[in-house]
C-alpha cells in the first residue's frame, strides 16, 4: 500500500540514534586523535569522573553500552592505567572500578574540549529550545524504563 510504510527519515528513533552518533562521533573526533580515546573508553572516563568508583555493572546501566563494549573500553584503560580496580567488599566477584590520578588529569583535559563541542553544536538551538529538549529526552527515557519494567 503506498505511503503506508513509515519512511526512515521520518522514524524518530533512527533519527534520535542518528543525531546522537553524529554528535559523539564529532565530540570524539576533538579528542581521538590528541588523547587516544574511542567513543566507549570516553563515555567510561566520563561516568567515573562524574559518578566516582563503580562496578562494571554499574557502567553498563551508567552508559547503556552492551557488557562486552564496557568490558573491552575498561580493559584498554586499566592498561593504559587510566583507571584502577579495587575489591569491591560488599560483592566478592566485582570489583570498583575509578580514575587514576592519570585517568583524572585527562578527565579535566578532554572535558573542556567536549564541553566546548556541545556548546558549538547546539548553538543551532536557542536556550529554551536546548531546554525543552533536554525535558522531552528526560521524558522519553523514563517511559523506556517505565516499559521496560512492565509500567506502560
Amino acid at each position: 500500500m503506498p505511503g503506508s510504510k513509515t519512511r526512515l527519515r521520518h522514524f524518530l528513533p533512527y533519527r534520535l540514534a542518528v543525531t546522537s552518533n553524529a554528535i559523539s562521533g564529532m565530540i570524539a573526533g576533538e579528542y581521538r586523535n590528541e588523547f587516544g580515546l574511542k567513543i566507549p573508553e570516553w563515555r567510561v572516563m566520563a561516568v567515573l569522573g562524574d559518578a566516582g568508583p563503580l562496578t562494571q555493572r554499574d557502567l553498563v546501566r551508567a552508559t547503556l553500552m552492551d557488557k562486552v563494549a564496557v568490558n573491552r573500553a575498561c580493559k584498554v584503560l586499566d592498561e593504559r592505567e587510566l583507571i584502577r580496580r579495587s575489591p569491591n567488599e560488599s560483592d566478592g566477584r566485582s570489583h570498583h572500578l575509578e580514575l587514576t590520578p592519570a585517568g583524572v588529569e585527562l578527565h579535566g583535559k578532554i572535558w573542556p574540549q567536549a564541553v566546548g563541542a556541545y556548546e558549538r553544536i547546539f548553538a543551532a538551538l536557542s536556550p529554551r529550545e536546548t531546554e525543552r529538549l533536554a525535558l522531552l529526552l528526560d521524558k522519553l527515557f523514563a517511559r523506556v524504563e517505565a516499559l521496560e519494567e512492565g509500567e506502560g
